[in-house]
């Protein structure tokens, strides 16, 4: 049986038209996908992300449990209120998870994908000693994403300096958590917050002119930002290091000793043979997921492919070999397409960005 997030009444009355998604019924669109990704380009969108796991980290050991996990070091974060973005590897370097770690006055939040729950659960409990505490919440979220959206959520959220959040930061107002962090390319941020309060606050923002947006939006929003979708353009099989994440690993000190790290090593010093970068299309047609890229090195992969709202051609995120770079084809349903290679992101914030 699907679960439903406390807004699964919303969406409906709204008119979204539901799927099922990682076991949650979640909206795709609410009638227009496209006039959903050019609102939060050109204005405000929100987002219905609470089928996100939402994970506290407590107990003496909880900095030296994550330090372990967590291939990016969440010794960078500093003071409170602090986030960075990182990834649990497998012993082989592969991905289990990428995930946002935030640190709190006391122990650390960690929000993961909705699809891999159970096993981070299970990565989490396998890997804590007695002196670490692993608590998943029953927490909502509510993405506020868009030119507009800080002005918005300031008023709305009667936070009057707002504005002066620092992008992946994040400040605890009594029992939310509002985080400017984001999944669109756009500025923004991210409410955390019982599920008792979201109705309250998702009709305050559309009250306040913001357009609900599905799962749909999401995904050509995050693919125009050159942001990787777990299971598609990494998972277990592909390392960090291959799929445009070697800046989420962090060897110093380089005694720090967090699983995967053996292998990554091993993997740089036998040679990176493929990368994971942009594509963009050149002749009509839209790029898809597994379908080959041929280029004058060998060929490679289409790993997300979507057509642009925001650019009107399609793009793609595509691991190809390591050397290859500038014109190659895709084959398009037994049709070569001329495509071009280039460094992503495509868009940022609502302008053409790629090269």
């Amino acid at each position: 049986m699907t679960k439903q997030t406390a807004l699964y009444s919303e969406h409906v009355a709204a008119g979204g038209k539901m799927v099922d998604f990682a076991g949650w019924q979640m909206p795709l669109n609410y009638g227009s996908q496209i006039a959903e990704h050019n609102a939060v380009r050109q204005g405000v969108g929100i987002f219905d992300v609470s089928h996100m796991t939402v994970v506290d980290i407590g107990g003496s050991g909880a900095r030296e449990f994550l330090r372990r996990l967590v291939a990016n070091d969440v010794d960078k974060l500093g003071a409170a209120g602090n986030a960075l973005y990182g990834a649990l590897l497998n012993e082989t370097g592969g991905v289990v998870d990428d995930l946002i770690v935030y640190r709190r006055d006391v122990g650390y939040r960690c929000v993961v994908n909705a699809s891999t729950r159970d096993k981070v659960l299970a990565w989490f409990s396998d890997h804590a000693e007695a002196d670490v505490a692993v608590s998943e919440r029953d927490l909502a979220m509510i993405a506020i994403q868009g030119p507009g959206a800080i002005a918005m959520a300031s008023a709305v959220l009667d936070m009057a300096d707002l504005a002066d959040l620092e992008a992946f930061s994040a400040r605890e107002v009594g029992a939310s958590m509002i985080a400017r962090t984001g999944y669109t390319g756009e500025d923004g941020v991210e409410v955390i917050l019982p599920g008792t309060d979201a109705v309250t606050l998702w009709r305050a923002l559309i009250a306040a002119g913001a357009q609900p947006a599905g799962l749909g939006a999401r995904d050509t929003l995050r693919l125009e930002a050159g942001l990787n979708l777990y299971g598609q353009d990494m998972d277990e099989t592909t390392t960090p290091l291959i799929s445009n994440m070697t800046w989420t690993v962090a060897l110093d000190p380089r005694e720090r000793d967090f699983i995967g790290r053996a292998a990554l090593e091993a993997q740089q010093a036998a040679g990176i043979d493929s990368r994971l970068t942009g594509l963009v299309l050149e002749e009509k047609g839209v790029v898809r997921h597994d379908q080959r890229v041929i280029t004058d090195q060998g060929e490679g992969i289409i790993t997300s492919g979507i057509f642009s709202p925001t650019l009107g051609y399609s793009i793609a995120l595509a691991r190809v070999p390591k050397q290859a770079k500038g014109a190659c084809q895709v084959d398009v349903r037994g049709k070569l397409k001329r495509a071009r290679l280039v460094r992503p992101p495509f868009v940022r914030n609502g302008q053409r960005v790629h090269k």
